[in-house]
């Protein structure tokens, strides 16, 4: 009964937690009126909220989702960040834990010979006149750090931030996966169309390279008109080289990134597709709504409240610590003596108290007021990052909508220049090579226009990845 006080006590000091609590992130937006919307983007971008997840799907291509939905489930780096989510959610188990008494139970049996010495009811062996004890023992000890200031606590609450920015580091890394996925597919695409446009134009020079000398023959057409034509097949031929060198680059980057060998994906992407457009109008939201959703922001927010719940953790270090410490047993010299009559029990409150260490747990203080002050720094400069993101990827995109639509123009006219020449072609007031200098202007409008829409397509992927989209909510693990 008399360590009820002391218990007492111990509990009603107990519910003290020193150091600071965290109250959330910075301000970091300003309250302007009307600057609750992005700047950039124009009429590309609507205020909508977006969706988080699959935002690939809006493109329309069975293809991507497909690869999407293999590199989610097969690429290393989801695997290694999973695997230390799974690190933080067992430290924070193990933290949990430890605020708990832990407990002990042993069973304990002795045999000692001793030369020389009575024991008492021992035995004697042999002539040498030694003594021969057993001792038999059952234990059961606890011990338990009473969490007077709040160090555990707080411990606790730095873990479960810890956990928390794992949480956001996997869906960070689904982000930037899904976004090099699908500009790795663009690409490809890209590629794939470029390098047949080139082969059709080279086709053409060549027959205009082969009626040129035909000119030159008969005496109609010079030997620079012969070596200006060469020239231009032997470009546009080699054009064709550097690109299949980048197609064969994206097909093996599309292998890797969805777990696979370099080759695995040849056959299954070895059909040329148009690459594919992105929507007419793109859901945004607002930079409030960005900053909840982008999982690096969320990140460097659970970093800083983790940072500060150390400051408490080193604020405790500074008092005493109580710990209470209990042991039961049962044993004797004899078997039978294992009975609730040999009862033996100690309690042991042990109250320590560094109170003289020269100011090393000030400095500990220091130090980790320090690092809060670091990870809020970090914090802001991530959300300035985010919103400059932002806006640099919708003005882009914005931007790159106009050009798209000047290659538009741009091929609509070649095309009716191409036609028109090809009917005066069959009325006999042009030449052939008129008419295929025309089809030669038509591809190469083509090709402006085909790499004109893979930057659409690009600009486009980048932007859900300013916008912290394409990932999803890992799996909640039920913790004690």
């Amino acid at each position: 009964m008399r360590t009820l006080p002391l218990l007492s006590l111990a509990l009603l000091l107990g519910a003290c937690t020193v150091g600071p609590n965290y109250a959330g992130p910075p301000q970091t937006l300003s309250a302007t009126p009307g600057k609750s919307g992005f700047v950039r983007g124009g009429r590309s971008a609507g205020p909508a909220a977006p969706g988080v997840a699959d935002w690939w799907t809006q493109l329309n291509d069975a293809t991507l989702n497909d690869l999407e939905g293999r590199a989610l489930a097969a690429n290393p780096n989801i695997a290694v960040a999973q695997a230390r989510l799974r690190q933080a959610r067992a430290s924070l188990r193990l933290e949990r834990a430890n605020q708990a008494p832990s407990a002990n139970a042993s069973a304990t049996y002795l045999h000692a010979r001793v030369p020389g010495l009575d024991l008492g009811n021992t035995q004697t062996t042999g002539d040498t006149g030694a003594s021969a004890v057993d001792v038999y023992n059952l234990g059961f000890d606890a011990s338990w750090e009473v969490d007077l200031f709040g160090g555990r606590r707080r411990s606790v609450e730095a873990t479960r931030a810890q956990a928390q920015a794992a949480e956001a580091n996997v869906a960070d890394a689904q982000v930037s996966l899904t976004a090099e996925v699908a500009q790795a597919y663009v690409n490809l695409r890209d590629r794939q169309r470029r390098i047949d446009l080139a082969r059709r134009s080279a086709q053409m020079q060549q027959q205009m390279l082969t009626l040129t000398r035909q000119r030159f023959d008969r005496g109609a057409a010079s030997a620079l008109d012969v070596e200006r034509l060469s020239g231009q097949v032997e470009a546009t031929n080699g054009q064709i080289v550097p690109l299949q060198a980048e197609l064969e680059s994206y097909l093996d980057a599309l292998a890797v990134l969805t777990g696979a060998e370099p080759g695995t994906l040849d056959t299954m992407l070895a059909t040329a597709t148009p690459v594919p457009l992105p929507p007419a109008q793109v859901a945004v939201g607002d930079p409030a709504a960005l900053l909840q959703r982008r999982p690096d922001i969320r990140a460097a927010e659970r970093q800083l409240a983790q940072r500060t719940a150390q400051v408490g953790v080193a604020d405790a270090a500074r008092f005493p610590r109580l710990n209470i410490l209990g042991l039961i047993g049962l044993g004797g010299t004899q078997l039978s003596d294992i009975s609730p009559d040999k009862l033996l029990g100690v309690a042991a409150p042990m109250l320590q108290w560094n109170f003289l260490d020269f100011g090393r747990n000030r400095a500990r203080i220091d130090q980790a007021e320090g690092q809060r002050d670091e990870a809020e720094a970090q914090y802001r400069g991530a959300v300035l990052s985010a919103l400059r993101d932002a806006e640099d990827a919708l003005s882009r995109f914005g931007h790159r909508r106009e050009t798209v639509a000047s290659l538009m123009r741009s091929k609509a006219s070649a095309d009716r220049a191409a036609a028109l020449m090809q009917q005066r072609f069959r009325a006999g007031t042009a030449t052939l090579i008129d008419t295929l200098d025309a089809e030669r202007s038509r591809v190469a409008a083509d090709q402006n226009l085909s790499s004109g829409v893979a930057g659409l397509t690009g600009d486009y992927v980048a932007l859900q990845k300013a916008l912290g989209l394409g990932w999803s909510a890992p799996q909640a693990v039920a913790t004690p």
